[in-house]
């Protein structure tokens, strides 16, 4: 049975304390450190699994070590911790390149099985070359290099909002439910908070209607979200 590394960040020792009895139960391998610095050195010299990340800690809150980590080129997986008080930080967060986020206090369980899910669905990155294009109107994505086009001028997003996007272009015009997304591109199985879901679909918009171009990807009521050609 493969056991997973998780660094854990925080400066809160109280909560570092909590994750590593936590998730040792779990049955995980649990380092922790309790500064931005401290982390990036950490995943230099011994890259986790996956990253535990508070998101507003002094010195170097966790938004800015999770975006020196994407553009080190660090694809390991980032779960922040937030309070609920800290929604612009979270929306920060997820555009840095997060992976997903979970508001304190938490339940130590639901941790870990957020945890295992993002393990076992890291986007695959070897044999990506067959993949063809994706195309819905006026977008266009190449899976092989991650990279998105919209009217021929290439829109820069995160991995997670790529992997959104895709799953929303390949299913144009037909809504998907929040439960169905968070399923098929975070890998959760079970009830989670959607909020990083809404929160990366304001990302998505933002991008996507920079140049005040017409909305492609919309709400659903009472379902989810669709993206349909303008």
């Amino acid at each position: 049975m493969t056991v997973y590394r998780i660094l854990a960040v925080d400066d809160d020792w109280a909560i570092l304390r909590a994750l590593w009895r936590g998730l040792r139960l779990e049955g995980f391998a649990v380092d922790t450190v309790d500064t931005g610095p401290l982390a990036l050195d950490r995943v230099d010299k011994a890259p986790p699994d996956a990253i535990v990340l508070d998101v507003s800690m002094p010195g170097m809150p966790g938004v800015e070590v999770c975006a020196r980590l994407r553009a080190s080129g660090t694809r390991v997986p980032v779960l922040l911790l937030s309070g609920r008080d800290e929604v612009d930080h979270r929306a920060a967060g997820l555009a840095a390149g997060a992976d997903d986020c979970v508001l304190k206090p938490f339940d130590l369980y639901e941790l870990a099985l957020r945890l295992r899910a993002l393990l076992r669905h890291v986007a695959p990155y070897t044999g990506a070359a067959s993949r063809a294009t994706v195309r819905a109107g006026p977008l266009a994505l190449d899976p092989a290099a991650r990279r998105v086009t919209l009217h021929g001028r290439e829109v820069e997003v995160t991995r997670r909002a790529f992997d959104l996007l895709e799953v929303l272009a390949r299913n144009a015009g037909i809504p998907m439910s929040r439960a169905l997304l968070l399923e098929r591109v975070w890998g959760y199985d079970f009830a989670v908070d959607a909020g990083p879901l809404d929160t990366l679909v304001g990302y998505l918009r933002r991008k996507l209607e920079a140049d005040g171009g017409p909305r492609l990807l919309h709400t659903v009521r009472g379902s989810g979200f669709m993206l349909r050609e303008p």
